[in-house]
């Protein structure tokens, strides 16, 4: 937990130093500066790590909440599982996403697509 969060420290700080400092700031947010960052291997691995270690690290420390305030049994078995079957699919479906997004679609509508995909 200790160097989860330290790592993540570092990770959200450079994730908001990148987002909202860096250029036009929050104003130059949108589909393109997504699409165009992810397009970078850097900036996927980026997210990932920082998906995987928040949600791990956020698990984690729901478990020790239930561990402290429940009794063992049935009840903290399911809360437990209701926990670990959340942070899984979220880490599938965040790495899905993240590796997947393809911001030019091929075969999509020159007029739909963003302004830096070639048509």
């Amino acid at each position: 937990m200790r160097v989860s969060g330290v790592v993540l420290i570092v990770l959200v700080f450079g994730h908001l130093f990148v987002n909202l400092l860096v250029g036009e700031g929050v104003h130059a947010i949108d589909f393109g500066f997504v699409g165009g960052k992810w397009a970078d291997p850097f900036w996927q691995w980026w997210d990932i790590l920082m998906l995987w270690l928040a949600l791990i690290h956020g698990g984690n420390g729901m478990r020790t909440v239930v561990n402290d305030y429940t009794k063992p049994g049935t009840v903290q078995r399911i809360l437990k599982g209701a926990i670990l079957l959340a942070v899984v699919a979220l880490i599938v479906l965040g790495t899905l996403v993240v590796f997947t997004f393809d911001p030019c679609p091929v075969g999509s509508p020159a007029d739909l697509l963003p302004s830096f995909c070639a048509a």
